[in-house]
């Protein structure tokens, strides 16, 4: 059950910002942490490159910097309509990641920040054979997203955000192991690393 704070965070954009920057100390930073699931990864001006749960588009900032080729999909039309001021280089599209308006194999890049764990178990393996489908035959599935702390001093302030912000379903994902669903789709599982302490985990994945 989310507390009260986690609806004011979407409702102020200098709140959430806020928590984001504070929250991305544990990886050296904003910046780095937007970069994180990014790393290792080729991405030229005629990338075509999709957005996943782009929000207010502070990642799509980022990938407008390599690709000439950005579109940014979200749910909420308010958020959208903020990342259409942040970031007019992209391009934007409203709809849900488990049921895109997009074409089968169209993008090279699909990524994603912290947003799977705002999904239900089936909402969860949904979107994921949704991003397999929008990929081109080649394309990579990169994220960046919560995971169970492999250092016990992490759990403390992962908790703590968790019962502040969060609902259900981000306790769900720490039980769940997405590497081996995507595999189970279809993916080739390329990377899959651990930081601050293993409570977030980026992964890059190959159709």
């Amino acid at each position: 059950m989310a507390t009260f704070l986690r609806p004011l965070s979407y409702q102020y954009q200098w709140l959430y910002d806020t928590i984001s920057r504070l929250a991305a100390l544990s990886v050296g930073g904003e910046r780095r942490f937007r970069t994180l699931a990014l790393e290792g990864l080729k991405i030229e001006k005629n990338t075509e490159v999709l957005d996943l749960c782009c929000g207010a588009g502070q990642t799509t900032k980022i990938l407008v910097q390599s690709s000439d080729r950005v579109t940014g999909l979200d749910i909420s039309p308010v958020a959208l309509a903020r990342a259409a001021r942040n970031v007019p280089q992209a391009n934007y599209v409203e709809g849900a990641a488990q049921n895109m308006p997009l074409e089968d194999n169209r993008f090279d890049l699909v990524h994603t920040s912290v947003a799977l764990h705002e999904m239900t178990p089936q909402e969860l393996s949904q979107i994921l054979r949704e991003v397999y489908r929008v990929l081109k035959p080649g394309g990579v599935f990169t994220l960046v997203d919560f995971h169970q702390p492999t250092n016990w001093l992490f759990w403390p302030p992962l908790a703590t955000f968790m019962w502040l912000f969060e609902t259900e379903t981000a306790w769900q994902l720490l039980k769940t192991n997405l590497s081996q669903q995507l595999t189970e789709i279809g993916f080739e599982v390329l990377r899959h690393n651990l930081y601050a302490g293993g409570s977030l985990q980026v992964i890059q994945a190959r159709k």
